[in-house]
């Protein structure tokens, strides 16, 4: 079993498995040491827990409760792929933690969770800009309204509601430069991470993550429109710790190169008009 840890946070955290086990290797023991759900991306195993087996493929959710022991095999095919957010008390009694529901064992492929899940891996692989930890908690609120058949009410927006997602994207932008995760904004705004996001994105149709992205992009194609750096020093300037994360960002966004984005700014609107079109 390989394991990679994606994000730690003090809320949430998110590893990505890779098992490689199949019918001939030896089961083993082990224990749940906080609430989890994981998405199972890719392959089948079966896990026995509480006196239940549950057969998991891809789309499958394992859901775990802080104590129980499972063992999970390989009975009909080798190795499986999961993206597992694990979350603490503090989180699950914020989301919702009817008992009934996290101790479930397994929960089968829901079109409602696999759409989630698959916008979770395409976070994790660098294809989307959203934050990890906050598709994480979409992805754990959903998975407990779709099992319970409870939704959660939408919270009505007020006015000093409205004031503190502003002042917040006033200060995400102004600081853009800097290693903002959820739980620091959601500190600036007063509340709680799980109901800053769902505060942020209802206000301003965005995810804070995503708002930080698209200052460091605007930040960016400025610098790269106005002055003469160099696109690696404008790609650290403005907030981007990898280079190549920053170009395969821009491009995303942009349709073109930093490099070809600067030249058309100084006169050449040629690579602009030859670019692809989006479909």
């Amino acid at each position: 079993m390989k394991r990679t840890t994606l994000l730690q946070r003090p809320l949430i955290s998110v590893s990505d498995f890779r098992c490689s086990a199949g019918p001939g290797d030896k089961p083993f023991t082990e224990q749940y040491r906080c609430h989890s759900v994981s998405y199972v991306r890719k392959g089948s195993f079966a896990c026995h827990t509480s006196g239940r087996t549950f057969e998991l493929v891809a789309g499958s959710i394992l859901v775990g409760f802080p104590g129980d022991e499972y063992v999970c095999t390989h009975d009909h095919a080798c190795g499986d792929e999961c993206l597992s957010f694990f979350l603490s008390a503090e989180l699950v009694e914020t989301i919702g933690d009817p008992a009934q529901v996290w101790r479930m064992g397994a929960a089968p492929p829901l079109g409602e969770l696999m759409v989630l899940g698959e916008l979770a891996q395409a976070v994790a692989s660098g294809r989307s800009d959203i934050g990890l930890d906050e598709v994480g908690q979409m992805f754990a609120s959903r998975f407990v309204e779709v099992v319970s058949g409870r939704s959660r009410r939408p919270r009505e927006v007020t006015a000093r509601d409205r004031r503190r997602a502003v002042e917040t994207a006033l200060w995400i932008d102004a600081n853009s430069q800097r290693d903002i995760n959820l739980d620091a904004a959601a500190a600036r705004a007063g509340i709680s991470p799980f109901h800053f996001l769902r505060l942020f994105a209802n206000v301003l149709g965005v995810t804070p993550h995503q708002y930080l992205v698209r200052s460091r992009l605007r930040h960016a194609a400025r610098l790269l429109a106005d002055e003469d750096g160099s696109v690696t020093d404008i790609a650290y300037d403005v907030g981007f710790g990898d280079l190549s994360n920053f170009v395969r960002t821009f491009h995303r966004a942009a349709g073109v190169s930093p490099r070809a984005f600067r030249e058309a700014s100084r006169g050449n609107r040629k690579i602009l008009q030859d670019r692809p079109a989006l479909h």
